[in-house]
């Protein structure tokens, strides 16, 4: 009566659990974003999280955009990283359970006996068969506190992967926008050296009349070659993006090959956006948390070394010297008992580990809060840019329209004999760069309507309701 009472008691103890009550690490979250006021167009209608970039309306990102979530390599490495994670759930679960095992052994060896005169020594031949078993009892819940260690490990680690993945669609989106606004520059500049080519030609034309000097011809030539140069780099601007897509959607650069597209396409409204939505549904922020509770789980595994450690170990089976007889009564052999083993002096090495611990949840928490912290930074850069640059482009329409409407007299009167042509250079540059500015603004836009949409991408709400 007194082994089976000794056994069961253990598991009784082995309630116990010396982490601390686990917690979120609180911050403050405003109701709304400062730069969410009244000027933001609503969005005509929210995508679906899983595929938040079809906001845009474009066909061949949608295609791209799946494309990357099947053969992004960087994907593909952090998916490896969350299986390797639960692997290691798995394994630390196992410590929870016996370990069995089975052996089986033949030996033939000298007994040692005989005289030192040259008397025969004893040849005996063992054979045995047995099982172990062994079990640790988790008395101070220093196993199952790994367990949740590893489990919450697992989850960032499955939060790190829909970081990656919302990472990489956003830059194949913002990428992707980046090549239309080099086509769309390159689409400009050659249109711009079209009309370059025919002002040096009638300069030219005016210098053999005697009407202008070699001064005019040399302004309108650096203009034109100006252009030229800029055509050039908006083409290797187009090639260096096309090239960066390939790689993101799994692709050599020579096996993926873009259609030009029909101008730039509208910028969409920014998304609602809430500021306890975006704690809730963002992948950086629910890893950060998760490494959180794992460095708490820490905390008791390194408690837990202060306290005896429990283990239970079974062994029986057959031992005889003759083969035929191995596995019978009289050859049959067992043991069962307990082993209770406490470090009594290990010069501050618990406590250290311990200290350690701690320091390593501080880490997890700051960690988690800077998360936060930077995650609605980018929200309000993102939406005060969205307010501001759309502003601008406004205004840079109005300011590209006075400047073809002062190009287009400066030609008028240097055709007339009425200005020189310098005015003319003067003109055709300002609207050139009023256009190049249209565009990068129109660039600039696209991407922070791209990190506000990326937003919407996070946790999906059935997950978030398991954690729960």
């Amino acid at each position: 009566m007194r082994l089976p009472f000794l056994l069961v008691l253990p598991l009784a103890l082995a309630a116990c659990s010396l982490a601390p009550e686990y917690t979120r690490p609180p911050m403050d979250v405003p109701a709304a974003y400062k730069e969410d006021g009244a000027w933001k167009p609503a969005a005509a209608a929210l995508p679906d999280p899983g595929k938040w970039w079809q906001a845009f309306g474009d066909p061949l990102l949608d295609r791209l955009e799946e494309a990357l979530i099947v053969d992004n390599q960087n994907l593909k490495i952090a998916e490896a990283q969350y299986r390797a994670a639960r692997a290691a759930v798995d394994a630390a679960r196992a410590g929870l359970f016996p370990t069995l095992g089975l052996s089986a052994a033949a030996s033939r060896g000298s007994t040692g006996s005989g005289s030192s005169t040259g008397g025969s020594r004893g040849i005996t031949d063992l054979y045995s068969l047995s099982g172990q078993a062994a079990w640790e009892v988790d008395l101070w819940g220093r196993i199952r506190n790994g367990v949740d260690a590893a489990g919450a490990k697992a989850e960032a680690s499955a939060g790190t992967l829909g970081a990656a993945r919302l990472s990489a669609q956003a830059l194949l989106a913002q990428t992707y926008f980046q090549l239309r606004a080099a086509e769309a520059q390159t689409e400009l500049l050659n249109r711009t050296v079209t009309a370059y080519q025919r002002f040096v030609e009638l300069t030219r034309n005016r210098q053999a009349a005697g009407l202008v000097s070699a001064l005019d011809v040399a302004q309108a030539e650096t203009l034109l070659n100006g252009a030229l140069t800029q055509l050039a780099d908006a083409r290797l601007s187009r090639a260096q993006n096309e090239h960066a897509i390939a790689v993101l959607v799994g692709r050599p650069p020579a096996a993926l090959a873009l259609p030009a597209g029909s101008g730039l396409p509208a910028v969409p409204g920014a998304p609602a956006l809430i500021p306890s939505a975006t704690l809730e549904s963002r992948w950086d922020i629910y890893s950060a948390e998760r490494q959180v509770a794992a460095a708490n789980a820490q905390i008791g595994v390194a408690r837990a070394a202060w306290f005896p450690v429990l283990d239970i170990a079974a062994n029986g089976g057959f031992r005889n010297t003759v083969l035929s007889n191995l596995i019978t009564t009289p050859a049959r052999f067992w043991s069962l008992g307990p082993t209770l083993a406490l470090t009594l002096f290990d010069a501050g090495a618990r406590s250290a580990a311990l200290t350690q611990a701690e320091a390593g949840y501080d880490q997890a928490a700051a960690a988690y809060r800077q998360t936060v912290l930077t995650a609605f930074q980018e929200v309000e850069d993102n939406l005060v840019a969205a307010h501001l640059l759309m502003d601008e482009s406004v205004s840079q329409q109005a300011a590209l329209a006075a400047a073809r409407r002062a190009r287009e007299i400066a030609e008028n009167q240097y055709r007339a004999g009425t200005a020189a042509s310098l005015n003319v250079i003067v003109a055709q540059a300002a609207e050139l760069s009023a256009e190049n500015n249209a565009i990068a603004i129109w660039n600039r836009r696209m991407a922070a309507a791209v990190q506000l949409y990326k937003n919407i991408g996070g946790r999906p709400l059935a997950d978030r309701q398991a954690a729960e």
